[in-house]
């Protein structure tokens, strides 16, 4: 179901995708007369390239700010990756890891096959807790999770770009409206007019993509409880457990402070997944064999 939804946020964006492949088509169709289907579809084919293993190592990997596994991290994680992959009937060559520098413990998937870990998780977390993470970050890859997640950010990406350039050419206009229009009703009218239109089409490309990012965060959170729960279903819930519990005791989950920042946070509490998982294996350990 958290697959399903997940598409969810994606086709928010695809009104907001068009309108703003259609303002970027317009200066391309002039200079080589291409149909705005096949612009749309070649967008798409270079969107489909982040999926490829190859392309996901030399730029994917780079995106997201991480980098290769030095020789004495791959001497770490290697091992447990290997088990865990093979606990979950999986090859450890189908997916890339890769290290993030960051002094917190973290860790995230993206792509089709792409495992980020924080280069301070891979050197402070016991094996053990270690593999609980692995083995959720890899059920967020075998739920489906981070293929919608990447076609919906290559989708915002135009519709970024032109909310951004609105803005800023709403603020051009404004400001020749200031110092060339100030003598003249008419030009002060039509800079007026200029700068509104901007504003309304900047704030809609703005709206579009703040009601995905809030759809999306809604769906994330449900993935989050699913990579969870297929983590304790494989016997991960332990490890997992102890993993976020390290995580709460070093001060990084503190809760929410207001309803908006619990409406649109992208993960649910580490104390609410804690809890969540510890019912889970109880519930596990209470069914008779």
């Amino acid at each position: 179901m958290s697959t399903w939804a997940a598409v969810v946020p994606v086709l928010t964006l695809v009104p907001g995708w068009l309108l703003a492949m259609a303002l970027f088509w317009l200066p391309f169709r002039l200079a080589f007369h291409t149909r705005f289907w096949v612009f749309c579809l070649v967008y798409l084919a270079i969107g489909s390239m982040l999926f490829f293993r190859p392309i996901q190592r030399v730029a994917l990997v780079r995106l997201v700010g991480a980098r290769r596994l030095t020789a004495d991290e791959r001497a770490i994680i290697d091992p447990v990756w290997g088990q865990v992959t093979q606990a979950m009937r999986s090859s450890p060559r189908r997916y890339l890891l890769a290290a993030l520098d960051a002094d917190d413990l973290n860790a995230f998937a993206c792509g089709g096959h792409l495992v980020v870990v924080t280069s301070y998780a891979i050197n402070v977390l016991p094996d053990f807790e270690l593999s609980g993470v692995l083995a959720h970050e890899l059920c967020h890859h075998l739920g489906l999770h981070t293929v919608a997640l990447t076609v919906r950010h290559w989708l915002g990406l135009p519709v970024t770009l032109l909310a951004r350039f609105g803005f800023f050419l709403e603020h051009v206009a404004q400001a020749a409206t200031a110092s060339f229009a100030q003598r003249s009703d008419g030009l002060t009218v039509v800079g007026t007019v200029v700068s509104t239109v901007l504003r309304i089409g900047a704030w809609l490309m703005l709206v579009t993509i703040l009601l995905s990012n809030a759809l999306s965060n809604l769906v994330g959170r449900t993935a989050e409880f699913e990579a969870d729960k297929r983590a304790v279903q494989l016997g991960y819930g332990p490890a997992l457990s102890a993993a976020l519990r390290r995580f709460v005791s070093m001060g990084h989950a503190a809760p929410p402070d207001s309803w908006r920042a619990r409406a649109f946070a992208s993960h649910p509490s580490a104390r609410v997944r804690i809890a969540r998982i510890e019912s889970q294996m109880r519930t596990r350990r209470s069914r008779p064999r």
